[in-house]
């Protein structure tokens, strides 16, 4: 059986990596989404395991070509995207693919795929709270951190377009209700 797909979007610091790969361990024959980019591997990152690193040219080609379900160039030059043919093939095995993408992607590949994929964004208690959560992961400047929370407020305004919202207050209760919907959603 082909498998489906699930797409967790939100904004930076509201615990959506942890509860991605909390899912991850869950015996839920999950598959990570490995996004292509066009900025060179850092430190030990190799091509297909944290992303496929493609020239800002091999990039633009391959928007050119269609072949992405979502893009966007976040710096002059410096690309991330979805390639539709690793998702294809990902799905064709028969796994489940999990998707970590910001609110337009999440949409756009909500979009493309319909009912067979499940949308996912996990809201903060409040910005209050996500400044502190912000603030506590001790590695960002604070121009990082006002600039993370001024593209909450946007990504905020996403969340209604989302399947299930899930707030994280309480990081264990965030990752059952994940679980619990994720489970469900694959077993309709």
């Amino acid at each position: 059986m082909a498998g489906k797909l699930i797409i967790f979007s939100a904004p930076s610091g509201s615990g959506k990596s942890t509860i991605i790969n909390y899912l991850l361990t869950q015996n839920l024959n999950l598959s990570f989404s490995i996004s292509a980019t066009s900025r060179a591997p850092r430190g030990t990152e190799q091509n297909g395991v944290e992303y496929f690193f493609l020239t800002p040219e091999e990039f633009k080609q391959r928007i050119a070509n269609d072949e992405f379900l979502e893009y966007e160039e976040v710096y002059k030059d410096r690309f991330y995207g979805t390639l539709k043919a690793q998702v294809e093939k990902q799905l064709a095995s028969g796994q489940n693919v999990i998707f970590d993408v910001d609110v337009v992607g999440g949409c756009n590949i909500k979009k493309f795929y319909g009912d067979r994929a499940l949308s996912v964004f996990i809201q903060p208690p409040s910005l209050e709270e996500l400044r502190k959560r912000l603030t506590g992961r001790g590695t960002d400047a604070p121009e990082v951190i006002e600039s993370r929370l001024a593209k909450a407020t946007f990504e905020l305004s996403y969340a209604e377009k989302f399947d299930v919202v899930i707030v994280n207050d309480n990081l264990e209760k965030a990752q059952a209700e994940a679980l619990k919907t994720i489970r469900d959603f694959i077993q309709q």
